[in-house]
């Protein structure tokens, strides 16, 4: 696989700690990740809470609900997948990134805007290093050439970039002739969508520090998950979207105990308020980007695992 500079299309090798093309623009390596980004950038936030959660939605023990999503999502045959190269766009603290690297023989290439992937290389680096490459690049300037990878998938991250349709352009660009991708993402499901306190309280939270959010939602989560609990017991549960908590009943896995639920609940509260663009879509407009950008949709719609779903598009890519 090449690695270019994606300023300016050159080859990137290394050099000590670093990534230099033939100009001398050079990029650092940092706790063993090439760092193609600057310091600040609109994924702040995910740095926080990936390192801060580093390991909380990491299979592990009698739990594999990272795993039961991955190929819900994809229905991909891990036989398929020997020897294939494999592109992960968002890879948060490496959830999805341990799947492919302990479940196939894919040789997976990782990247994340954030500062997340100094969680990801400490989780999954001893799992399969040689299978395992891993950069903070954005989505949009990815250290690749196109029409590189096999397969490509990216999940939990789409609603969250500046430009959702110029995101999936970039994940068929990077893709094969004849490669599949996949991604899912928050859907718009009708009027009511945004009529949620996500968005009510938007406005509000977002002069919040970060720090500051996560300051609150850990000294409240309590009483919102007893309330919001309480409420689906009593046959109210269309009222927990007015809660300032993430739908624990809707998207939280249900083989949780109680403490593993709390902490999950704390992270996608925050996951929920301190994103810098939340861009729910509508499925059929996601499935109009993959035709616009030379990919024939083969799916398109809910994919279940573990009591939760997903909005999910897969695709593959005309020759």
């Amino acid at each position: 696989m090449k690695i270019i500079n994606p300023f300016n299309g050159e080859r990137l090798d290394r050099s000590g700690d670093y990534l230099v093309d033939s100009l001398d623009n050079s990029y650092p390596i940092v706790r063993g990740v090439p760092r193609l980004v600057g310091g600040d950038n609109y994924a702040e936030n995910f740095g926080l809470q990936w390192n801060k959660f580093a390991k909380t939605q990491l299979d592990r023990d009698r739990l594999d609900i990272s795993k039961q999503r991955f190929f819900a999502e994809t229905h991909w045959d891990r036989e398929c997948l020997n020897d294939k190269h494999i592109l992960e766009v968002g890879s948060g603290a490496g959830r999805f990134s341990k799947v492919v690297l302990e479940h196939t023989q894919g040789i997976l290439w990782s990247v994340d805007y954030s500062d997340a992937v100094t969680a990801n290389y400490t989780n999954n680096r001893a799992i399969a290093a040689d299978r395992f490459h891993l950069f903070q690049a954005s989505i949009y300037e990815l250290p690749f050439e196109d029409n590189s990878f096999d397969k490509t998938f990216c999940f939990g991250v789409l609603q969250h970039t500046p430009d959702f349709e110029a995101s999936v352009k970039t994940l068929i660009a990077k893709t094969k002739p004849g490669g599949e991708i996949i991604v899912d993402f928050y859907p718009i499901k009708g009027w009511w969508t945004k009529i949620h306190a996500k968005y009510i309280l938007r406005p509000i939270i977002k002069r919040l520090t970060h720090t500051r959010l996560m300051a609150l939602i850990e000294a409240n989560i309590d009483w919102l998950i007893k309330v919001h609990l309480g409420l689906h017991r009593i046959g109210l549960g269309l009222l927990t979207r007015f809660l300032p908590i993430v739908d624990i009943k809707g998207t939280i896995p249900k083989s949780l105990s109680s403490a593993e639920l709390r902490e999950w609940a704390v992270l996608d509260t925050f996951d929920m308020f301190s994103p810098e663009y939340d861009n729910p879509q509508r499925i059929a407009a996601v499935i109009l980007m993959f035709e616009r950008h030379g990919a024939q949709v083969t799916f398109a719609g809910f994919e279940s695992f573990d009591g939760a779903s997903a909005a999910v598009v897969r695709g593959v890519k005309r020759r």
